[in-house]
């Protein structure tokens, strides 16, 4: 029983310095157009977002389907990033990961 609560402390632990080190990790992510450049940290905050001057005459529907692109982009690598991190501590397969 006490080596089990030892490795739920410890696994806690583990966990909360991953939430640390995701906090600390920052990508780029471009649009598929290239047009746009989020930065995203793993905690899933953008911290910039570049938006290329030929962006200044196209139209709104274009702009908004970039932006929607780019983001959908970056939460998903900040999804895998998490979950390959979270499967090294834990040894847990999160559905929609290898």
């Amino acid at each position: 029983m006490f080596d089990k609560m030892k490795q739920l402390m410890e696994m806690q632990k583990s966990m909360q310095e991953l939430k640390r080190q995701l906090d600390k990790t920052c990508f780029d992510v471009l649009s598929s157009d290239g047009l746009i450049k989020i930065n995203m940290n793993g905690a899933q905050k953008v911290t910039s977002v570049q938006i290329n001057a030929e962006l200044a005459n196209l139209d709104k529907a274009l702009l908004e389907r970039a932006i929607s692109d780019v983001y959908n982009r970056a939460l998903k690598e900040v999804q895998a990033i998490a979950a390959a991190k979270l499967k090294n501590i834990s040894g847990l397969n999160l559905p929609g990961q290898q």
